[in-house]
C-alpha cells in the first residue's frame, strides 16, 4: 500500500496511456471490421477465405508483428505507433467475423421488406442491416475491447509507456505491490470499458429479443409499411 500511495503519479500517467492507446486501437479495428465483414458476409464465396485469413492475423506473436510492421512498411520498432497499429490488427481478427455473424442474423423478411420499399443497399445498409446485427457486433466489440486492453501490456517489451510497465519493472526490482498494481489496473480498465459498452448498447439498442423478432424488427417492418403504403 505505501507503494501505491508513494507512486500514484506514475500509476496515473501510466494509466492514462494505457487507456489511450487501447481505445484508438479498439475504435480502429471496429471502423476496419465493419467493411471487411461486410465483404464477407456480401460474397459468400470468399466468405470462408477471408474470414480464415484474417482470423490467422491473430495467431502471430506479438514481437513478431512488430518486427513484421518495422520491417514491410518501415513504421519504428521501438514506437506507440507501432504498437497501436498491432493492436489494432488483433482486434480486426477477431472483430471482423463479428461482423459477418452480426449481418446474418439479420432477419431476411425485413431485408426484403427494405428492398420491396425501394430502399438501395447502401441505405439499407446503414438503416436496416447494421441496427439489427448491433447485438451480435456489441457482443464481439466487448471481447475485442477486453482482449485488446489485456494485450497493450506487450508494449513495455518495445520501450511504450503503459501499465505493462508496471509488470516488468515490478518483477525485476521484486516489489509485488507494483505488479498487483498494474494487474488490478488493467482489470478495472477492462470492466469499465465493458460496462460502458453495455450502457451505450443498451442507449443505441432498446430492444430485446422476444416472440416474433426483436422489437427493432417490428419497429423497422412497421416503418417500411408505412413508406410502402405512402
Amino acid at each position: 500500500m505505501n507503494w501505491v500511495l508513494d507512486n500514484l503519479g506514475l500509476i496515473g500517467s501510466l494509466t492514462l496511456d494505457h487507456l489511450r492507446q487501447s481505445t484508438i486501437a479498439i475504435v480502429a479495428a471496429f471502423v476496419i471490421a465493419v467493411p471487411l465483414g461486410w465483404l464477407a458476409w456480401r460474397y459468400t464465396r470468399l466468405r470462408g477465405s477471408v474470414l480464415t485469413t484474417i482470423g490467422l492475423l491473430y495467431t502471430i506473436p506479438s514481437l513478431g508483428l512488430f518486427a513484421l510492421l518495422w520491417a514491410v512498411f518501415g513504421i519504428p520498432y521501438l514506437s506507440e505507433t507501432n504498437l497501436i497499429i498491432a493492436l489494432t490488427i488483433y482486434g480486426v481478427a477477431i472483430m471482423t467475423r463479428s461482423v459477418t455473424d452480426g449481418l446474418d442474423a439479420v432477419d431476411a423478411t425485413t431485408r426484403e421488406a427494405a428492398i420491396a420499399v425501394g430502399y438501395g443497399p447502401w441505405r439499407r445498409f446503414w438503416t436496416v442491416d447494421l441496427p439489427l446485427s448491433g447485438p451480435v457486433l456489441l457482443a464481439g466489440l466487448r471481447v475485442t475491447a477486453t482482449s485488446t486492453i489485456a494485450l497493450a501490456t506487450v508494449g513495455i517489451l518495445i520501450g511504450v509507456q503503459n501499465l505493462g510497465y508496471l509488470f516488468t519493472n515490478g518483477l525485476q526490482r521484486r516489489i509485488i505491490p507494483e505488479v498487483l498494481t498494474g494487474v488490478v489496473l488493467v482489470v478495472i480498465i477492462s470492466l469499465v470499458i465493458d460496462l460502458l459498452l453495455v450502457w451505450a448498447g443498451r442507449a443505441l439498442m432498446p430492444w430485446v429479443p422476444v416472440r416474433g423478432g426483436s422489437r427493432a424488427e417490428r419497429r423497422a417492418l412497421r416503418r417500411l409499411s408505412v413508406e410502402a403504403a405512402a
